[in-house]
């Protein structure tokens, strides 16, 4: 275990949790609503599904190595194209509508646990960043391994969530979101994209046979 796979878990779900998504933004509308208690039990329910998505794609990650290099190589190919195509997505945003109407959640710990769970970006999100910032680390990687990263996975989802809701519901916030929300966007697109590029990186030289044996 190098401090490098540490970092890269330990980085891969603080981005996971702070890159603008379909969570971020439900966060953002609850927090805008309702306040910051809403907002971190909302929090606290998502964990669940962080937890359990990350640990499915280290699983993955860390198969891919046993199996053999070059399922790694393909599987990286695979997350820095999907990467790619949020990126671009991201990039290429529009504007949405003014004026939408906040959702007040009753149960925001539950509908946290729900959205987390049944969220259908969660996993390719999460194998494709672990995949991005664990790539370089591959040849280390082992199954015994898995408890250490998750565990520095935890960490690094914690860290966000308090992050989050030590600024989810301040109006400064909430006025610069929406008048930035673009921008915002369209940079965390930027950020997908830069993944794209250091996944297939490192999975090119085994593809192409430039990998040094």
């Amino acid at each position: 275990m190098t401090a490098s796979m540490l970092f890269g878990a330990f980085l891969a779900a603080l981005l996971y949790v702070l890159i603008p998504g379909p969570a971020f933004l439900a966060l953002l509308g609850i927090g805008a609503g309702q306040g910051g208690k809403a907002g971190a039990l909302f929090l606290g329910g998502h964990l669940a599904g962080d937890l359990v998505w990350s640990t499915l794609a280290l699983v993955a990650i860390v198969g891919a190595k046993t199996i053999g290099t070059l399922v790694f190589d393909v599987l990286g190919l695979f997350c820095g194209v999907y990467l790619a195509w949020i990126g671009w997505s991201a990039l290429t945003a529009r504007r949405r509508t003014e004026g939408e109407a906040m959702v007040t959640v009753e149960r925001p710990l539950r509908r946290g646990l729900i959205f987390g769970l049944t969220n259908p970006k969660g996993y390719p999100v999460a194998l494709a960043t672990f995949t991005a910032l664990l790539a370089s680390s591959s040849n280390a990687l082992e199954f015994k391994a898995l408890p250490t990263l998750l565990g520095a996975s935890f960490c690094g989802f914690l860290i966000a969530d308090v992050i989050l809701v030590s600024i989810i519901g301040a109006g400064l916030v909430r006025r610069f979101y929406r008048r930035h929300e673009l921008a915002i966007v369209r940079a965390s697109g930027l950020l997908f994209m830069g993944f794209a590029v250091q996944a297939v990186w490192h999975a090119a030289p085994g593809l192409f046979g430039w990998r040094k044996s």
